[in-house]
């Protein structure tokens, strides 16, 4: 059976999460699974940016739990949550292990940094922005839907990750950080 990418399901403006329930496209589930999938989009556009194989590799990996997550937020159900794979506080320590290796080459800060320094710094505050709107919509959704709380502390960290990965960028590609100096 060929797999068909358009299904004619959504025409009147509804979407099925993973379960059967129908639901309005804008239904808090899928603004925050479909911005998570924003940000997966553009972590893609990071990694086919970087020549950095580890940075590569890891945005890889990123891009695979932000897919499970996304899973897990669209799930109607808790049976139907149970087939779908599962974020693990691995995936969390992953982040703040690689963190934690970026943090050690770099500067220690004193201030805040304007967003740029580098195109591909300039790319991954955009994503962190992104990651964090998408934290933004999944506690909403949260508040009234039951799904996995990992999705939330996963979103919380890889902002984190981004913002360090934003200053590797600035540092090891020959860019600069701009320190915020607010005029008083």
């Amino acid at each position: 059976m060929e797999w068909k990418i358009y299904t004619k399901g959504g025409d009147k403006g509804e979407t099925a999460l993973i379960g059967g329930t129908r639901v309005p496209k804008f239904h808090q589930r899928i603004e925050a699974y479909g911005t998570i999938d924003e940000l997966k989009s553009y972590l893609g556009l990071i990694r086919d940016l970087s020549e950095n194989q580890s940075v590569r590799a890891i945005l890889f990996e990123i891009q695979d739990r932000l897919f499970t997550a996304e899973s897990l937020i669209a799930a109607d159900s808790v049976e139907s949550a149970e087939r779908l794979p599962k974020l693990l506080e691995e995936d969390v320590e992953l982040l703040e292990k690689s963190i934690d290796q970026m943090n050690e080459t770099l500067p220690s800060l004193s201030s805040f940094i304007m967003p740029g320094g580098h195109p591909l710094a300039s790319h991954a505050h955009i994503a962190r922005t992104i990651c964090r709107r998408a934290e933004r919509l999944t506690i909403k959704a949260s508040r009234e839907f039951s799904f996995d709380p990992l999705c939330i502390k996963y979103l919380n960290r890889l902002s984190d990750f981004l913002f360090v990965l934003a200053r590797k960028f600035a540092h090891e590609l020959g860019g600069n950080e701009v320190f915020w100096k607010p005029r008083i």
